[in-house]
């Protein structure tokens, strides 16, 4: 009967063994620079470039174009101005509105041109803007007084907006979604 502790010899020296494991380290410590090398800045075990996304300049650019969108927007909504919507909207947009309706972009521009929606008053307040490469989301409350086909709409919701940067480096809404803010007790 074989003993337990008997170790199994794999037949190469311990030199050898020693050498070729120097011999792997040496060479890719060389072929490092070849590809780039290590990633000079990590957070939390992912390099800074896949964490962070995009540079903070950058970020701040984008972040101010992005605001000045919103506010495009919105005058483009209140005031009915339907090429400064049609300039915003992707060809593919699709909202979903605090009722659950799809709506097309060429719904939309349909609904503002007709007068089926009609705002008189849009507040924005505790905008956020994140960044996803060449996605933009923005989260929002607004304070909405209007009407539309139901009749009014008052009160606050909350609203996503995604932003797509397309080929010609121009931001276009692919998506909106907005629910009302309920306050407790009230009725749904």
């Amino acid at each position: 009967m074989k003993d337990p502790t008997t170790r199994v010899r794999l037949g190469i020296p311990p030199a050898v063994a020693l050498i070729s494991v120097l011999v792997a380290l040496a060479l890719a410590a060389c072929a490092a620079p070849l590809y780039g090398g290590a990633p000079k800045a990590q957070i939390g075990g992912i390099p800074k470039a896949q964490k962070g996304g995009m540079p903070r300049a950058q970020k701040h650019e984008s972040r101010h174009e992005i605001d000045q969108l919103e506010e495009t927007w919105r005058d483009a909504v209140m005031k009915g101005n339907i090429a400064a919507l049609d300039s915003l909207l992707a060809d593919d947009y699709m909202a979903i509105s605090p009722s659950g309706t799809l709506q097309s972009k060429d719904q939309t521009l349909e609904h503002v041109r007709s007068g089926a929606i009609h705002f008189t008053a849009i507040e924005f307040s505790d905008r956020k803007v994140r960044f996803y490469g060449t996605t933009a989301l923005v989260t929002s409350r607004a304070e909405v007084s209007g009407t539309n086909s139901e009749g009014p709409i008052e009160g606050s919701f909350r609203y996503t907006r995604v932003y797509v940067r397309d080929e010609r480096g121009n931001w276009k809404i692919v998506s909106f979604e907005a629910s009302r803010i309920r306050e407790p007790g009230e009725p749904r």
